[in-house]
This record gives structure tokens, C-alpha cells and sequence, in this order.
């Protein structure tokens, strides 16, 4: 009976490895556990499992006991919260809901989360659902801009990726009556909320450790650009009751998206695109039990445009190629040395990352995915290959803008483009 308890607990933790949770996988950091990834691709690139229709978008898978989640759109109708079979491809069941509306970039841009037999999923209109996951249909569901005085949506939308704490849901809602929100997580209510925390901004709340305490950090957007620009922020809240714990001041970007990376020993790596760059922030709790925020460095050269960097032995990787440069796939050390660029060749820009078993799997926001040994000395790719579609849209502006987090579960990596979402082999 020992023996059979070992092998099942030994089972339940494979399979939990396995799972890609939330936005960024289990951690909220980008870095997969999966072992045996191939080191060598076949000639026309590593082997499509199956693809799967979808709308346009930007929004990214995640994968609980081998059933995909993902939050497909139809501007003309709403949004649908797919389930999908992960060995085959295979459409389970959908739930979707009437939320009408385009704006520019259209389509879905947040990644669901998974915690028991639920899932959370917060669509571009403001529109909050858990929805059961046994039964496909709504336990709850808000509307996290409309129920706190938001009027006219933002210019892209709302991109918010739930992260679930306990027994909270959290997202920021960023209107006139709330900067961030924690939902009961079983029934919706409202447990804590924060004042307006500056202008609208597109990121999603982080945690961030402070010696043993975990801190909700939230980056809010600045007004104005450049010189002229003021209000910009990230501010430290307590996950249990919303609590302002602190403020750093030092920071502005009018379009804030990546959200902050904890760097260890209560430091948090602040990006951004447009300019803004990157800041390293460390924060102590004083003796008084307030908080002390100290800035370690900033730096214009290493940044990040929509997701945020990744930590991989002591050295961040991002991509930075915003409207303003085109620094491709950068590196930089943790005290904020820039070592390697890979500007245009190749270019990198707004690609979705993933650390595994020492390598880097990194799209180029384009058509290539890409198998990279992370290095400090230099930009070192292993294997390429061009899997994704470039020309989907009726409209080309967008046509090659395959931004979406990726997801990796069980040795298949789930990569969404402008039609589709593709399963491909990444491990033995």
C-alpha cells in the first residue's frame, strides 16, 4: 500500500509538471520543467501535431490534465472559451457569450486561468467569467470595467490575464473607481479593491517576493511621452486585503504591457516599450514594517514591447523592437549589462518565450520559431524554422504580427498565429 501511495503521488507530480496553468506556465515566469527537448529539427522544421482554426488575436493558450483552453473572438459576436483536446486537436466542448465590439488590432489578447475545476478568462470588453469546467457553463461573471465607472474602452482594449492567489482572483480593472481587484474566486464577490491607480495601461498584476512576503506589483501608465510625460508608477499591494505597501515613482510609459519580473532578493525588473527601457527596483521591509524602495538602475538598452523579459542564470532575455528600434533579441546581466543584440538579423519582435530544459523556444513575432542555447557570450540559435503563417488577414497591417504567449505541456509546444493554433513536437 506504501509503495502504491508513492507511485501515485509520483504520477499526480508528473502530471502536475505537465500543466501550463496560466499566463507564462506554472510559475508565471516563462520556464517549463519539460525535459528531453530535441536539440535537432527535421529539415522543414519540428513535426505539427495538428492545427486548429481560430479567429484573429493575440491571446494565448494554457493546458490542464491534456485539455488545451483559449479564449478565441468574433468581433461581430463575442467571445468563446474553446476546449480542446491536446492529443488530437479535437474541439471538446466551447462556451461563448455576446460581446460585440472591434478595435484596432482586433480580436482576443489574454490567456486564461485554471485552478481546480475552474477556469478564469477576462475578454477584451471587460467581461470576467469562471466557468466550470466539468459542466462548460458560468459559475460567475463581472464585467471588471464597466462595474467600476469605465466608460469608453481603451484604445486596444482590455488585456488582462487573471492571476489566481488562494482563495482570490485578481486582475486590474484600471477605471476611475479601481486600479486592482480581488474577486472571491468561488462566487465573484468583490474582496478588496484599490483606489484609481493612474492612467489605463495594459498590464497584468504580477507577484513579486520581498524577503518571504509575496507582493502583488502592478505597473500603471504614464500621461504624456517622452519628457513631457508624469503619473507613471508601480506600486506593491498586499495580495490578501489590497493594501498599498509601496510606490516607485521613477517610471514612465504611456503603453505599459509587460508585466514585472521578479529577480530574487526582493528585486522586481520594471520593461517597457517606447522608449521607456528597463528599471531594476529592490525592495526591503524597514523596521517599522513599511517598505523601502531603492532603484538599482535603469537602462534604454534592454526592454521589452509586449511580454515580459526572461530570468535564466542571472541573465534576463527579451525581445525589444518597438515602434522607436529594432534591437531584436536582447541580453543582459542582472545588474543591468547589456551583453548581446540581435537587431535585425535576426529580428526579433513581440514573439512569445519559453526556458526548458536549458534552451530558449522563442517565436520572432513572425513566421520563425526558433530553438536558442541562452548564452551570455553571444547570440547562439541551435535550430529555425518558418511554421508560422504570415499573410492571414484582410487587413496586412497585421498580417505578420504573431504575438501570442506560447504554452508547453507534455513535450508539445502550443503556438497560436492569425488562423490557427498548432501543436508541435518539441521533446521526445
Amino acid at each position: 500500500m506504501f509503495v502504491t501511495a508513492v507511485v501515485s503521488l509520483v504520477s499526480l507530480t508528473n502530471v502536475c509538471a505537465q500543466n501550463w496553468p496560466q499566463y507564462l506556465g506554472p510559475n508565471r515566469n516563462s520556464i517549463s520543467d519539460q525535459k528531453d527537448l530535441l536539440r535537432t529539427w527535421p529539415k522543414n522544421g519540428p513535426e505539427v501535431l495538428w492545427s486548429a482554426d481560430l479567429g484573429i488575436g493575440f491571446g494565448g493558450p494554457v493546458v490542464i490534465d491534456g485539455k488545451v483552453y483559449i479564449l478565441d473572438r468574433n468581433d461581430e459576436v463575442g467571445d468563446m472559451m474553446l476546449c480542446i483536446d491536446l492529443s488530437t486537436g479535437k474541439e471538446l466542448w466551447s462556451f461563448s457569450y455576446n460581446a460585440p465590439g472591434a478595435v484596432q488590432f482586433p480580436g482576443s489578447r489574454s490567456v486564461p486561468a485554471v485552478d481546480g475545476n475552474r477556469i478564469y478568462s477576462c475578454g477584451p470588453y471587460g467581461d470576467f467569467y469562471c466557468i466550470d469546467i466539468n459542466t462548460h457553463k458560468p459559475l460567475w461573471n463581472k464585467n471588471i470595467w464597466k462595474d467600476f465607472g469605465g466608460d469608453r474602452i481603451p484604445r486596444w482594449a482590455i488585456t488582462q490575464c487573471p492571476l489566481v492567489y488562494g482563495d482570490l482572483v485578481i486582475v486590474a480593472s484600471q477605471t476611475p473607481e479601481a486600479g486592482v481587484v480581488a474577486y472571491d474566486k468561488l462566487n465573484g464577490n468583490v474582496k478588496w479593491k484599490t483606489p484609481s491607480l493612474g492612467p489605463v495601461g495594459y498590464v497584468s498584476p504580477s507577484i513579486v517576493k520581498a524577503g518571504t512576503e509575496s507582493h502583488v506589483v502592478m505597473i500603471t501608465a504614464s500621461a504624456g511621452w517622452g519628457s513631457s510625460a508624469s503619473g507613471g508608477k508601480v506600486v506593491g499591494l498586499d495580495p490578501l486585503t489590497g493594501k498599498i505597501l509601496w510606490e516607485y515613482t521613477n517610471w514612465q510609459c504611456g503603453i505599459p504591457v509587460p508585466s514585472a519580473v521578479d529577480a530574487g532578493d526582493g528585486r522586481a525588473l520594471i520593461t517597457g516599450g517606447y522608449e521607456a527601457g528597463a528599471a531594476m527596483i529592490k525592495i526591503t521591509k524597514k523596521a517599522d514594517g513599511t517598505y523601502n524602495v531603492a532603484e538599482l538602475y535603469k537602462n534604454a538598452d534592454f526592454g521589452a514591447h509586449t511580454q515580459p523579459p526572461v530570468l535564466y542564470n542571472g541573465h534576463f532575455y527579451a525581445q525589444y523592437s518597438t515602434n522607436e528600434r529594432k534591437d531584436g533579441l536582447v541580453c543582459m546581466s542582472i545588474d543591468g549589462q547589456v551583453k548581446w543584440k540581435t537587431m535585425r538579423a535576426p529580428g526579433f519582435d513581440k514573439g512569445g518565450m519559453i526556458i526548458s530544459n536549458g534552451l530558449l523556444l522563442a517565436t520572432d513575432g513572425m513566421t520563425k520559431l526558433y530553438l536558442i542555447e541562452p548564452d551570455p557570450a553571444a547570440f547562439k540559435p541551435v535550430a529555425a524554422a518558418d511554421i508560422l503563417k504570415a499573410e492571414t488577414m484582410a487587413d496586412q497591417r497585421f498580417a505578420a504580427q504573431n504575438w501570442a504567449p506560447l504554452a508547453l505541456s507534455n513535450g508539445k509546444l502550443l503556438i497560436r498565429d492569425q488562423s490557427r493554433l498548432m501543436c508541435v513536437k518539441v521533446a521526445q
